[in-house]
Formats: structure tokens, C-alpha cells, sequence
């Protein structure tokens, strides 16, 4: 039967509808209604009809959604979106009312993590952590093609702890949204880089341009990526020492400058509690894909 995958972005909705052995049928987009939750949850049906127009109905095994945040396992409302018309709202109940397929709905890096788990970089992996380095930092585990939610439904979140051996220059670190200072996401998202780079240049840039300007040789912008992958490194050390994936994976706008993550992956021994470090660190296989890959295969999981 076709899955359809909805990945609701703070400045799109993609949706998708996806068959057993991964063939995509369509693929449709169309921008958020920023603020609105009422035209959120219009254009999302929307696109799912859109997927399905041409099926019958009994073609449809349901509908995955992938959300900046989570459904707190007590409430049910969502938490923790940037997306902030989300929160307190009963996403899940509103949107199923709409449908007429079941509805299952996860945090979007949960999503990625899956969709690289089961066809992507992970594939033949028993335990994948997929990392989203971007405007955020996000994280999902994958144990047996199964997305680890966890008794309180933030499995993963590993943005959300603080910097583990900070330096002296790093304590107690920038405040965060989450009203703690000092936690992962303040060092490791896209606007940390880009501002540690001002902070050293007087220059803004992006990520990308900071890139070619380390490739070139400039002393702020390499150490700028210097303190990026020792933090990266420090951070991931802590889930291999817990976890002990098989493979990470990579995603998130970072992700694609593959110096962070070389950078991380030749300091990584330094950290690790073993004598030998041996952990894979990929990019991921579907790119901006793996999101509404991913809720497509919610539909698939054991819940």
C-alpha cells in the first residue's frame, strides 16, 4: 500500500506519497502559513489529497507527519516547535479529523534518522543516530528500523545538554530558547558558526562562505571551524559513550561541509571512553529528501 509523508518545514510543507519498496508517486510543496494554525493544518490536507488524487482510498495505509517539535505522551499537545503557532495546539487530533487515513506524527529528525535507517546512509544498520546540524540541532535514534522515542518522547534530543568538557571560554555558554545556557544547539547550530566567525572577523557570512574562506587559508574562519569540530567531537563522544551507535549520520545545511565532520570524526578518539573509536560518520543518502521520506515510514513502524 502507498504511505504518504507530509514534512512540515517553518517556511514549507513537502508531502509525498511513498510505495512499499520506496518509489516516490508524487511529490507536491507549498509554503507554510507562518502564524496561522488553522491554514497550517488546510494546506496540509491539501497536499495529502493532492498525493492521493488518482488511488482509491483502500490504496492508502496512512499518513506520516514530520513536525519541529513533539506531542508531549501526556497531553498530547506539541512542544518544543520553532514553528510556535504549533505549540500547546492538539496537532494530532485536529489533522486526523481532516483525514480519512490514520495519522501518526514525530519530531522531523526522528523522520530523518528513519528514512536514513531504512533505505539511506544506515541501511543494514541495527542502531543509527541521525544528527541535524542546521538553524537548529537535532537528533534522532533508529534501533532495528524502529524510531526510539523514549518513555518522556525526546529520545534524541541531544542539542539539549549542555557542551560536555567545556573550556574555560565556554562556560556557562549562550543563554538557549529552552531557557538553560550552555547547551549543544548554542554552539553547534548554523548561527553559532556564523557568529564565533564575526566575533573573530568583524564579517558576516554564512556557512558556505565561511567555508571558502577557511579552504582559502583565512585564520578566522579556520578557527572558526577549529572550535566547531572539537565541540562537534565533545558533543558526539557523549552519545557514542551512552549509545554506541552503529553509524551517524548526517544532515541538516552543516552537514554539507564535509570539514566539520572530518574535523569531528579525527578528534572523536580523544573523547571516547574505549581504546579504539571506529564509528562510521556519513552524509546522509537523501538529502533534503530523508524528511518526508522518513514520515512516509512512519507508517511502517511498529508503534
Amino acid at each position: 500500500m502507498w504511505r504518504v509523508g507530509v514534512d512540515l518545514g517553518g517556511t514549507k510543507i513537502e508531502a509525498l506519497a511513498l510505495s512499499p519498496s520506496g518509489e516516490e508517486r508524487l511529490r507536491v510543496r507549498g509554503p507554510t502559513p507562518r502564524g496561522d494554525y488553522e491554514a497550517t493544518l488546510d494546506a496540509i490536507v491539501s497536499l495529502v489529497n493532492a498525493c492521493a488524487d488518482g488511488l482509491a482510498a483502500s490504496e492508502i495505509a496512512g499518513v506520516g507527519v514530520g513536525i519541529p517539535g513533539s506531542l508531549s505522551p501526556r497531553t498530547g499537545l506539541v512542544r518544543n516547535a520553532n514553528s510556535t503557532w504549533l505549540n500547546g495546539r492538539l496537532l494530532h487530533r485536529d489533522l486526523q479529523a481532516r483525514l480519512q487515513w490514520p495519522a501518526v506524527i514525530e519530531n522531523d529528525a526522528n523522520c530523518f534518522a528513519l528514512s536514513e535507517a531504512a533505505d539511506g546512509a544506515g541501511q543494514g544498520c541495527r542502531a543509527v543516530f541521525g544528527v541535524i546540524l542546521g538553524t537548529g540541532v537535532g537528533g534522532g535514534v533508529v534501533i532495528d528500523g524502529r524510531s526510539q522515542l523514549g518513555h518522556n518522547a525526546i529520545g534524541g534530543e541531544w542539542g539539549h545538554n549542555p557542551l560536555p568538557w567545556p573550556d574555560p571560554q565556554e562556560y556557562p555558554g549562550p543563554v538557549c530558547y529552552c531557557g538553560k545556557r550552555g547547551c549543544i544547539e548554542t554552539f553547534l547550530c548554523g548561527p553559532a558558526l556564523q557568529r564565533q566567525y564575526r566575533d573573530l572577523s568583524g564579517e558576516e557570512l554564512d556557512a558556505k562562505a565561511i567555508a571558502e574562506k577557511a579552504a582559502s587559508g583565512e585564520f578566522a574562519a579556520q578557527t572558526a571551524f577549529a572550535a566547531y569540530t572539537r565541540r562537534l567531537a565533545k558533543a558526539l563522544a557523549t552519545v557514542i559513550n551512552v549509545a554506541d551507535p552503529d553509524i551517524i549520520v548526517f544532515g541538516g545545511g552543516l552537514s554539507n561541509i564535509s570539514v566539520l565532520m572530518d574535523g569531528a570524526a579525527a578528534q572523536l578518539p580523544e573523547w571516547v571512553f574505549s581504546d579504539c573509536f571506529s564509528t562510521p560518520l556519513k552524509l546522509n543518502k537523501w538529502g533534503d529528501s530523508s524528511g518526508v521520506r522518513g514520515a512516509a515510514q512512519l507508517i511502517d513502524c511498529p508503534r
